[in-house]
């Protein structure tokens, strides 16, 4: 079901994935709020939506009760993005971490609440399995969180299901699986894996692996995850609300053929980066080794289908991070 001519609230707005749905939701007539207080989000970001009369921008802090106030006044429905992301820097900074993911949500939840907006689709984590070592990842079969932020990522689907039974909310939470596409940032120390690997091969640098490259990961394109939070926001199926859904594609990628593979499709850009080696780090602290989702819970109650498996995801992305970097250089 599309989401159209509706007043939306984007939390995280100007960050990759919610700037990425506030393009998709103006295409298609919706009035949108941003809320973003640009500690990760990029205003390069919604500049380009400053102008369009259906957008508003709320610099503010999601820690702040009265800026999620001011951001859920006159909303249908909230897609609550905004997060401090990465688990290295949940290990360095564990208390801003639980401030901005915990205290931050359990303020949209409240606003959400006062204002009467009963449907909140939040971004939950795939960090949530931990240390399970099953494979795929099921919904209800959980490990022990190994960081901060899977903490505090479980704690907002404990949350989400209290503000569900005492307060009639329709909460939905998408467990995210590494997330990439356009957008996305590149630079920072704690940037994702693949724009930072197609950095370094344009700027004919040789990319680190953390360990020896045997890790896997479902590699999640952008344009599922704007599919998955619309689905979410407009289901009718009474069985699919006050759940969590991974967002993913089903398949498992193994890092070293990843990278391999990247090197392979920025040759066609650049015939020099076929010959860049790759290097070998030191494996990261928190890190999951293994991880691959079912997707079969969000396909039958949601009616996910992903549109692009990693191949065509990362036609997509490389072809406009070249465009990217050619520009910026």
């Amino acid at each position: 079901m599309s989401l159209e001519n509706k007043k939306v609230l984007v939390t995280g707005g100007a960050g990759f994935i919610g700037s990425n749905i506030i393009e998709y939701l103006l295409n298609k007539n919706n009035k949108v709020t941003c809320l973003d207080n640009f500690i990760t989000g990029k205003k390069e970001n919604v500049e380009n939506f400053l102008g369009n009369p259906n957008f508003k921008m709320i610099e503010g802090d999601i820690t702040n009760l009265e800026n999620c106030m001011e951001a859920c006044n006159n909303i249908d429905v909230i897609l609550h993005q905004a997060a401090l992301g990465s688990v290295p820097r949940s290990i360095e900074n564990p208390l801003k971490t639980n401030d901005i993911n915990i205290n931050g949500f359990i303020n949209i939840l409240w606003a959400a609440k006062k204002e009467n907006i009963s449907r909140i689709v939040y971004a939950a984590s795939s960090s949530t399995y931990g240390d399970s070592k099953k494979l795929p990842k099921i919904e209800n079969e959980i490990g022990s969180p190994l960081s901060p932020y899977a903490v505090t990522k479980y704690v907002n689907e404990l949350y989400a299901g209290v503000f569900s039974n005492l307060y009639g909310l329709e909460l939905i939470g998408l467990r995210y699986f590494n997330v990439f596409g356009r957008k996305q940032d590149p630079d920072g120390a704690y940037a994702a894996a693949i724009p930072k690997f197609i950095k370094a091969f344009i700027n004919h640098q040789e990319p680190v692996i953390h360990g020896d490259g045997s890790q896997s990961r479902d590699f999640t394109y952008i344009d599922n995850v704007i599919q998955a939070n619309e689905l979410a926001a407009t289901t009718k199926n009474p069985d699919a609300l006050n759940q969590v859904y991974n967002v993913a594609c089903g398949d498992q990628s193994f890092l070293k053929e990843l990278v391999e593979n990247l090197r392979d499709l920025l040759s066609e850009f650049d015939s020099e980066i076929k010959n860049i080696e790759i290097k070998n780090g030191p494996e990261r602290i928190g890190d999951v080794k293994h991880s691959l989702a079912s997707i079969e819970k969000a396909q039958k109650l949601l009616n996910y289908q992903p549109t692009h498996n990693l191949k065509q995801g990362l036609n997509s992305a490389i072809e406009w991070y070249w465009n990217y970097f050619k520009t910026n250089s």
